[in-house]
């Protein structure tokens, strides 16, 4: 057996590099069943703007592409884009954000659009299709920015005649279910200021024999409380997911009780609309994902309530369908990639069917998650650590590794426990990585979420500091090597943090926001509110928004700092960026804004990737002065 080397943590060579940030690397999601086939949508990460709708029959080994081009921009974060049903498939069309059908395994397999555009800009998302196959329902978003309307549409499934609105009484509407046998839908909505994880509401909608509304009904509507995902069982009966009892549980409509009562959640933040996490088989069975103490898992509830875990070797799933008497999911765990997986319902094992990362490097490569917990705030707060891992190199004898802290964004989602080489990358080298999942994160019920509500800026970046101050208390850090890092609003948390005097030595922000009260009057509609929850309604509160802006606390900063901003970034002006490195300067604080002039908020082009991670590496060690770490 090889010996391994002794060197500074940080230094170490590695198998992992900035090319295995992109090449070879696709995004999974959206996964469905149709018959005996799976789709599902994939994005190249070395071509992050062609996402492809794929397939791959039960009996074949290789999917096939049945269209590039599929997405929808529904709500600025995106929707469902399709639908599939007998072989035909209703698409939105990310070129023109229309709705189309096509017939991909048939004789005549050109596109036909079913919708027109009329001169404004007009985005589909979440289709479905009646069950008698004659309309198609979807949300329909009209207009741009801060004015743009939101609507439940029905199209034509044969292109004949123009959508006709069926509902356009809230500010939002979620993706539509349609009845298996009669013409109703059921969809939730939610009105300004509420974000739909607030407070939201679900209605179901009888409509005639030409698709007009003949009746509206309540389903579910209560202060304080969320409602998502509805779905009508194989018997006409519709279910949903809400949060009355402070966790996402199913609910079934006129039941007083949950058919799983857990402590867990089944739902999840609705920032894509038509992201499901369960669904029905034939036999009117629910197969169902829920995350439970910071893992994922999934459980066949039968009629009778018998509750059965399914067989899955991974421990997050981002999303999951029914059909044909099976379950697909987009699930990962530590040592594997996000995959698309076919879950048997009879319990055999899962089969892998694509996956995100064909290549990771081998197992003595990989550093998997340890979860932790600490106190902060007086609340119990969790997180994930990524130890240092690397087969030929070590570090020095009782001198603990330089710490990476990644303040996630969001705020509203979570940080799991999959397997990506933007983890692996920094572990290979001697880094450990941390990623917290502050107060207002998901997956961790109700009141966990609203810990955040009117302290955003202040509660997560106290969070972050503590999780840090934890880890080098521990041992696991050296209190001397700290760096805190984060993109979008997780780039004010990771500043904040910073400006706060956490003991950090540098800090990184990829797009990050500097200045929350440029926000509200910029951002898509779906976020024009949502710092009201955050910090406070905009503008009564607006000196209490410049008060939330790491710009106040450059007297005290002492991090070196790295910021890397899009010229073209719609959501956080490249001004806010400037502003930042204009007042570090003048304060005498190391800074460097790296600006990459054909980016946009997401900085996902692959020559951008490649370049900023090998740029944050050269930074940190220079300011983390990795180079003299060999000496306690």
């Amino acid at each position: 057996m090889k010996k391994r080397r002794i060197a500074p943590y940080g230094t170490w060579p590695s198998v992992v590099g900035v090319d295995d940030l992109v090449n070879g690397l696709r995004e999974l999601g959206f996964p469905g069943r149709d018959g005996g086939r799976t789709f599902w949508v994939e994005t190249d990460h070395t071509d992050p703007g062609a996402p492809r709708l794929m397939a791959l029959a039960d009996e074949e080994r290789e999917p096939v592409v049945v269209r590039s081009g599929v997405r929808s921009e529904v709500g600025g974060y995106g929707a469902a884009p399709y639908t599939a049903r007998g072989g035909t498939v209703y698409y939105v069309d990310a070129a023109d954000q229309g709705l189309h059908r096509l017939d991909p395994f048939g004789p005549r397999n050109a596109p036909v659009a079913l919708t027109e555009a009329d001169g404004e800009p007009v985005r589909y998302g979440a289709p479905r299709l009646a069950h008698d196959g004659r309309l198609v329902f979807a949300v329909r978003e009209r207009g741009a920015g801060r004015d743009a309307a939101h609507e439940v549409v029905a199209v034509p499934a044969d292109g004949s005649g123009p959508p006709r609105v069926l509902a356009a009484a809230h500010d939002f509407h979620g993706a539509p279910a349609v009845h298996p046998s009669e013409r109703r839908i059921a969809f939730t909505a939610w009105n300004h200021p509420h974000m739909p994880w607030d407070e939201s509401v679900l209605l179901e909608l009888r409509l005639d024999g030409a698709g007009a509304v003949t009746s509206r009904r309540v389903v579910a509507a209560a202060p304080g409380v969320s409602v998502t995902q509805p779905c009508y069982a194989p018997d006409g009966r519709l279910y949903f997911v809400d949060d009355r009892s402070g966790w996402w549980n199913l609910r079934a409509d006129g039941a007083d009780t949950s058919p799983a009562p857990m402590a867990a959640e089944f739902g999840r933040p609705d920032w894509c609309c038509g992201l499901t996490t369960y669904g029905f088989l034939d036999d009117g069975g629910i197969v169902a994902a829920y995350r439970a103490r910071g893992e994922d898992a999934v459980a066949v509830i039968g009629r009778d309530g018998a509750f059965r875990r399914l067989p899955l070797g991974r421990d997050v799933v981002d999303a999951l369908a029914t059909g044909g008497g099976e379950a697909v999911a987009v699930a990962a765990s530590g040592r594997r990639a996000a995959a698309v997986v076919r879950l048997p319902a009879d319990g055999a094992p899962p089969v892998e069917l694509r996956s995100g990362q064909p290549d990771p490097p081998g197992p003595e490569w990989i550093s998997e998650a340890r979860r932790f917990a600490f106190e902060s705030d007086g609340q119990r707060v969790l997180g994930l650590y990524y130890p240092p891992r690397n087969p030929e190199c070590g570090g020095p004898e009782g001198v603990p590794p330089p710490l990476l802290l990644s303040c996630h964004g969001g705020p509203t989602v979570v940080a799991v426990a999959a397997l990506t080489p933007h983890v692996q990358y920094w572990t290979s080298r001697g880094y450990a990585v941390a990623e917290v999942n502050y107060g207002g994160s998901a997956g961790h019920g109700r009141a966990y979420r609203e810990r955040l509500r009117g302290r955003w800026g202040i509660l997560d970046a106290a969070d972050c500091v503590n999780a840090a101050r934890h880890l080098v208390a521990e041992g696991l850090a050296d209190p001397r090597r700290l760096a805190v890092r984060g993109r979008s609003s997780g780039g004010l948390t990771a500043l904040n943090a910073a400006a706060a005097g956490g003991g950090f030595a540098a800090v990184v922000s990829y797009a990050g926001v500097t200045d929350p009260a440029a926000i509200p009057d910029r951002t898509h509609r779906m976020e024009s509110r949502y710092l009201d929850g955050l910090i406070g309604p905009w503008p009564a509160e607006r000196e209490e928004y410049a008060a939330r802006s790491p710009l106040r606390g450059l007297g005290s900063w002492t991090a070196a700092t790295l910021v890397f901003h899009g010229a073209r970034d719609p959501v956080v002006p490249l001004e806010q960026a400037e502003r930042l490195r204009d007042g570090l300067r003048d304060h005498g604080v190391p800074v460097d804004l790296v600006v990459y002039p054909e980016e946009g908020h997401a900085l996902r082009r692959p020559d951008t990737v490649r370049h900023l991670v090998a740029t944050e590496a050269a930074f940190l060690t220079g300011a983390l002065r990795l180079a003299e770490n060999g000496t306690p």
